[in-house]
């Protein structure tokens, strides 16, 4: 778990540094496959691939900004309005109390805010393992929240 992070870590610094876009940047503009869940002008939704939860989703902003609180008022305001939808579709997808949403943003320089199905806070633990789940699996659950958009 750790040398996956040491090498996001250091992929993302080499961008920052030489130039060249996020990793998310590349998802949004479709050069690395996800699996999308929402899409307008500005933001862009898609699953987490090594998720702490089935139905953890990621939302960015279109535009490249390292760290969350450095995009303007009317953007982060823009930005959860575009997530609420799918927080209560996540909710009405998973056995959960409620989609948690959590801001940490130190893997990838590029601001974005995880929707994550929780019952308990420890839920929200980014220092348990993630789940390893199939292509199949990353179908479904899209597919699930998807449906209850």
């Amino acid at each position: 778990m750790k040398l996956r992070y040491l090498i996001s870590a250091i992929v993302n610094l080499k961008s920052k540094i030489f130039g060249g876009m996020t990793i998310f940047s590349r998802i949004i503009a479709g050069e690395i496959p996800s699996y999308k869940i929402a899409e307008n002008e500005k933001f862009f939704a898609f699953l987490d691939i090594f998720p702490l939860r089935e139905g953890h989703v990621l939302v960015v902003p279109k535009t490249e900004t390292d760290k969350f609180f450095d995009l303007s008022d009317e953007y982060l305001s823009e930005m959860l309005v575009f997530a609420k939808p799918i927080a209560k579709a996540i909710e009405r997808s998973f056995n959960c109390n409620r989609c948690g949403i959590e801001v940490i943003g130190l893997e990838v320089p590029h601001a974005h805010l995880h929707l994550i199905p929780i019952n308990t806070a420890n839920d929200l633990n980014f220092n348990q393992s993630k789940l390893k789940l199939s292509n199949d699996q990353l179908e479904k659950i899209r597919d699930k929240i998807v449906s209850n958009l």
